[in-house]
C-alpha cells in the first residue's frame, strides 16, 4: 500500500531537531488541536487514558522561564551568564511546548507500568504528529521535570509525572543524522531463521 511505504520512509529518517534551533512559525491553535486529536492514538490498555497535556503558548513561556530561572538560582546561586540565559529560555525556544503528564496510578487491572508506558508512546505520537504537520520536535524532560518546586508553575498536579515536554515549530537548520545503534549490538533472535 502507498501509505505503508510513506509510512517506511519517513521512519527512516525521522529526526528530533534541538530546541535551541527552531523558531517561528509554531502550530495555529486548529493545527494543536489536530496534532493532539493524532497523538492520543496510543495503545493504552483499558482505555484509561493515563495521561493528559499542557500547551504552552505565547507570553506565558517567557513568565515560565524567568520562575524557573528564579529556581535554578536557589539552587544554585553561582549560576554564569550563559546558563542564567540558559534557564530563562527553557519555554521560548520553540513556539510551542506541550507537557505530556502521566497520570499513572494503582488499577485494579492496569500495571502502572502499562500506564507509564503509554505515556511514553504518546510523545513519540507528538513528535511524529508535529513532522506530519510540517513541524520540527523534541522530546526533552530537564530538571525541572523533576523537581517538585517548579510543578505548581507548570501545572503539573500532585501525584502526576512529566514524561516529556515536546518543544514544536520550525527551523532553517539543516535537519542531520546522527548515529543510530548496529542491530548485532541491541537483537537478541530466539527461535526461527
Amino acid at each position: 500500500m502507498k501509505n505503508n511505504v510513506e509510512l517506511a520512509e519517513y521512519l527512516k529518517v525521522r529526526r528530533s531537531v534541538p530546541a535551541f534551533q527552531m523558531a517561528e512559525p509554531g502550530p495555529s491553535r486548529a493545527e494543536i488541536e489536530s496534532i493532539l486529536t493524532l497523538a492520543v492514538r496510543v495503545p493504552d490498555h483499558g482505555k484509561i487514558a493515563p495521561w493528559r497535556f499542557i500547551v504552552y503558548r505565547g507570553g506565558e513561556r517567557a513568565t515560565i522561564g524567568e520562575e524557573l530561572l528564579r529556581l535554578a538560582l536557589e539552587k544554585n546561586p553561582d549560576l554564569g551568564d550563559e546558563m542564567i540565559a540558559v534557564e530563562r529560555a527553557r519555554f521560548t525556544r520553540a513556539p510551542l511546548v506541550i507537557a505530556v503528564v502521566s497520570t499513572a496510578a494503582p488499577h485494579f487491572k492496569i500495571p502502572e507500568w502499562e500506564q507509564l508506558m503509554s505515556a511514553g508512546a504518546l510523545c513519540l505520537n507528538l513528535l511524529m504528529a508535529a513532522n506530519a504537520h510540517g513541524f520540527v520536535s523534541n522530546w526533552l524532560t530537564e530538571w525541572f521535570a523533576y523537581d517538585a518546586r517548579a510543578h505548581p508553575l507548570l501545572g503539573i498536579r500532585a501525584g502526576e509525572k512529566v514524561a516529556g515536554f515536546i518543544h514544536i515549530g520550525s527551523t532553517t537548520f539543516p535537519v542531520t543524522e546522527r548515529p543510530r545503534p548496529a542491530l548485532d549490538e541491541v537483537v537478541t533472535w530466539v527461535g526461527g531463521e
